[in-house]
C-alpha cells in the first residue's frame, strides 16, 4: 500500500493532484478492495486484524495530510490520531465492515427458516471440534458488536425481526468511536 501511495505522483509527473483527489482516491481504494468485496459483511474479524486495519487506515490518512510545523516550535511533526480524525469525518474501516455484518445478519435473520443461510447462521456443526481454544465465530462479532452499542445481552435474533430497531443499531454501531 504504501509503494501505492508513494507512485502515486510519479504516475501523474506533469499534474499537480490536489487534496480532494487524494482523498477520492482513498476511499476508492478502500471502497474496492476491503469494503466493497463480497465477502466483507461475513468477515470474523479478531482484534487484531481490526487493529491492523485501523493503522493501515491511520498510515494512509498521514501520507495524504502530510507533516504539519508545529506553531510553538516550528518542527515538522506527524499528526495525532485525534486531529486525523477531526481532518477526515468519515467513519473508519472497521465501523464501516462492523455496520455491514450487522446488516447482513438482519437480512439473514428476517430470510426465514427454510432458507439455507438462516439454517448455516443457526445451526450447530456436527461431530468433534479440533482442540484448542475456539475460534471467534461470525455469530459471536456480532454479540460484541451488540454488546459495544450497550444491547449486550439481549437476544439478537428475536431484535433483528424488527427492522426498525435494528437499522438503529447498525446505525449506533457505524457512529461508534473506538480509538
Amino acid at each position: 500500500m504504501a509503494v501505492f501511495c508513494c507512485s502515486l505522483t510519479s504516475c501523474f509527473p506533469g499534474m499537480l493532484l490536489t487534496f480532494l483527489l487524494l482523498l477520492l482516491l482513498l476511499l476508492l481504494l478502500i471502497i474496492i478492495i476491503i469494503i466493497s468485496s463480497s465477502s466483507s459483511s461475513s468477515w470474523s474479524l479478531t482484534l487484531r486484524e481490526e487493529r491492523k486495519l485501523r493503522v493501515f487506515e491511520k498510515m494512509v490518512l498521514r501520507r495524504i495530510f502530510e507533516p504539519r510545523r508545529d506553531e510553538v516550535t516550528g518542527e515538522w511533526r506527524r499528526l495525532h490520531n485525534e486531529e486525523l480524525n477531526d481532518l477526515y469525518s468519515s467513519p473508519n474501516i472497521v465501523w464501516v465492515i462492523k455496520s455491514r455484518r450487522m446488516n447482513w445478519a438482519g437480512c439473514v435473520v428476517r430470510m426465514g427458516e427454510e432458507r439455507m443461510v438462516y439454517r448455516v447462521l443457526v445451526g450447530k456443526m456436527e461431530g468433534k471440534r479440533p482442540l484448542g481454544r475456539p475460534r471467534r465465530r461470525w455469530v459471536d462479532n456480532i454479540r460484541m458488536d451488540l454488546q459495544e452499542v450497550g444491547c449486550g445481552y439481549m437476544e439478537w435474533i428475536g431484535l433483528a425481526q424488527d427492522r426498525d430497531r435494528w437499522w438503529t443499531l447498525v446505525s449506533a454501531v457505524m457512529n461508534l468511536r473506538v480509538p
